[in-house]
């Protein structure tokens, strides 16, 4: 069984004014079935954006968290006894780029 709208077609057993009455009705049920299915498909295009915004903080996060990774680790071959020192701010470093991936979260819920 197919799911399309078929066209009303006036019957004999109905009066021309309940005819009308019946194909006005169907028009309004089609154009709010239109309308739902428009606000849905508006809602999901919405939500792609919020996961698209969410994933590309998330992303370059990693990427920078590495990076930093990488130029504590560097460094502290150049200068061992700043390992201690790079590490904590490293450390703080990466917990921030943590927290601007939260707050990205919260800002586009």
């Amino acid at each position: 069984m197919s799911a399309a709208l078929v066209p009303f077609e006036a019957s004999s057993s109905l009066s021309r004014s309940q005819s009308r009455r019946t194909a006005r009705s169907l028009d309004h049920l089609e154009a709010a079935t239109r309308l739902d299915i428009a606000c849905i498909e508006a809602a999901a295009d919405i939500q792609a954006v919020r996961a698209d915004a969410v994933t590309y903080v998330g992303k370059r996060a990693m990427h920078d968290a590495a990076l930093l990774t990488r130029l504590e680790q560097q460094l502290a071959l150049m200068v061992p006894m700043a390992s201690g020192r790079l590490q904590a701010i490293a450390d703080i470093t990466a917990l921030a780029l943590a927290e601007v991936v939260s707050d990205t979260l919260r800002q586009v819920r």
